[in-house]
């Protein structure tokens, strides 16, 4: 069965227009006076926003649950006892951020879904799998750290309890944010057979080559640092500056070293420090102490080890230029990651049957996918970034370009839900 046949014509722009107008809705949730939108994990607005979501997968016929660290599904369970292809991303934000990263994932997997609904009531088709539209919990990890919270709870990466005993800057637990919101349940979530996921590309790579439709074939390598550096609370007038053990001194240097690090080697090492956090950040205080997080990244792993390496040794000059204690922890660490290349080939085929030119793409940034995609086989899409903006209220995709990726995640989660990622797997 030809899985790419969809309707045209005032049908299918009828359901252009439903999408766009959903879009719109949703992007009022926690917007911001400049455009932007600051709905993070489990707070008023992202609750409502959630809130929102069920409404609508409801309205068309999906049920919806949640899991016990509150991912949110909407099952549609054509094939009843089958596993599920799970579809989304997520739409929890950073502070002040972008309307798209995210949330326009798990919307276009929620209209990929209506859309399979009724084409199959219409025809009569069973598929092999059923569908779950997903919208995974603390992707951003900007309240709650570590990012892809939801996924690597789901996918056995991260241990529940140790998930919802997480606290934000205020203290608050995960598991105190979601009690009395009604979205957490008792089980681990739909069985995937499956998975999908749609994002903003995030970068300008697309754009640049007028290109639609992007094939993530890997993830770039990363290590990923929570560093603590310890000196001595002294007054920030009277104590001799040869005296003070400065820890924003200490931290200032390694953010300095890192954008440096960055620029030996251009286009090819990326490196960011995030997530500053002074004590005691008073006006007439020398700190004492600073935490942060810091990210290498890069698609060349001989580049990552010898960053790493880099950092080691330069940890060690800021201990005695500084006079500072610094430990550093590798919290995370992964090398590049490829998706399935058959998943791959199979959006290269959705893309060409919709018409759009594609091409393969590396991400830089993490996604659930990379959570799902050691699970199960899994199928990665960009659309384009105008000028790569991202993580930021000017954040932008043109909407023929997310109607292009609406109609490709539609004939990629079509086939997926006939099984074509899945040929040796019985239901």
């Amino acid at each position: 069965m030809n899985t790419s046949v969809f309707a045209h014509g005032p049908e299918a722009q009828t359901a252009d227009v439903a999408f766009l107008q959903d879009f719109e809705t949703m992007s009022g949730f926690g917007a911001t006076a400049r455009g932007g939108v600051d709905r993070q994990a489990a707070t008023a607005a992202d609750i409502a926003q959630r809130r929102w979501l069920a409404g609508l997968l409801e309205a068309e016929g999906l049920r919806v649950e949640y899991d016990r660290i509150g991912n949110q599904f909407g099952l549609l369970e054509p094939t009843p006892g089958a596993p599920y292809v799970l579809v989304g991303s997520h739409m929890d934000s950073q502070p002040t951020a972008g309307r798209f990263d995210g949330a326009y994932g798990v919307l276009a997997a929620a209209h990929a879904a209506f859309r399979l609904a009724r084409r199959w009531r219409a025809s009569g088709e069973t598929p092999r799998f059923n569908l779950a539209v997903v919208n995974w919990f603390n992707e951003e990890g900007s309240r709650f750290v570590p990012s892809m919270m939801g996924s690597s709870v789901y996918t056995g990466v991260l241990p529940l309890e140790d998930a919802l005993e997480t606290r934000d800057r205020d203290g608050v637990s995960v598991r105190d944010a979601l009690a009395g919101t009604g979205m957490t349940g008792d089980g681990d979530g739909p069985s995937a057979a499956c998975s999908a996921e749609i994002h903003i590309e995030q970068g300008r790579l697309l754009e640049n080559g007028g290109i639609t439709i992007g094939l993530v074939t890997a993830s770039w390598a990363a290590s990923k640092y929570e560093i603590v550096v310890e000196g001595e609370q002294a007054h920030s007038g009277a104590t001799v500056m040869a005296d003070r053990r400065d820890a924003l001194f200490g931290a200032s240097l390694l953010v300095a070293f890192a954008r440096r690090l960055a620029d030996e080697f251009p286009g090819v090492l990326h490196t960011a420090v995030g997530k500053l956090d002074v004590y005691p950040n008073s006006p007439v205080v020398v700190a004492s102490r600073v935490s942060l997080l810091l990210d290498l990244r890069t698609p060349d792993e001989g580049v990552l080890a010898e960053a790493d390496a880099r950092l080691a040794a330069e940890l060690d000059r800021i201990r005695a230029e500084a006079g500072v204690d610094v430990e550093a922890r590798l919290s995370h660490s992964w090398g590049v990651n490829p998706y399935q290349p058959e998943g791959v080939e199979l959006a290269r085929r959705s893309a060409r049957d919709r018409g759009h030119a594609s091409t393969e793409i590396l991400t830089v940034a993490g996604h659930d996918s990379i959570n799902m995609k050691e699970r199960v086989p899994t199928v990665m899409l960009f659309v384009p970034s105008v000028e790569g903006v991202s993580h930021n209220e000017g954040e932008h995709t043109r909407d023929d370009d997310m109607l292009a990726g609406l109609d490709v995640l539609t004939d990629v989660v079509a086939r997926l839900a006939a099984g074509q990622l899945n040929p040796e797997e019985a239901a």
